[in-house]
């Protein structure tokens, strides 16, 4: 297995921000109430009503990726309030030789990064997600053979 080097961590960081910072530019970050005008890659989550549990797959450059974010038990806090889980699967098998950047966009216009950390066939970070309104969460991954990909929903 090929050892993964710190530079590739960081351009990892670098691209994520290149990739970012339109929606960080435009207002209103890009997206309407009713589901048009929004960013490549993206889907929409409930953002009328957050669930205790949420749950999207989609499909990103030919990987199944799941979206799973579900408030964190006390005491089982990872860095916020949610958890957020993710998990990249080709021809139904998990990839677990990836590395993950995410990036939160709150309703406020704020943001945070995190690296995900593995757990299993999951990736994992904490984010503060249990104010009022939309958030867009977004992630950069690179693959065993050294692609990058990226999507997206809104929570």
């Amino acid at each position: 297995m090929k050892r993964i080097t710190n530079w590739p961590c960081s351009l990892i960081t670098v691209v994520m921000l290149i990739f970012s910072a339109g929606a960080l530019a435009s207002p209103g970050h890009g997206h309407e109430e009713k589901g048009g005008g929004r960013h490549q890659g993206m889907e929409g989550g409930d953002h009328h009503g957050k669930e205790a549990m949420f749950l999207k797959k989609k499909e990103i450059d030919g990987y199944t990726v799941s979206f799973h974010i579900m408030e964190a038990k006390k005491g089982m806090e990872h860095g916020g309030s949610h958890n957020f889980m993710l998990k990249v699967e080709k021809d139904g098998r998990a990839l677990n030789d990836i590395v993950v950047n995410s990036k939160v966009i709150h309703p406020d216009g704020s943001s945070q990064m995190r690296k995900l950390s593995r757990m299993g066939d999951w990736y994992m970070a904490g984010y503060d997600l249990g104010h009022e309104g939309e958030h867009q969460v977004m992630v950069l991954f690179k693959t065993p053979d050294g692609n990058m990909h990226r999507g997206g929903v809104f929570y």
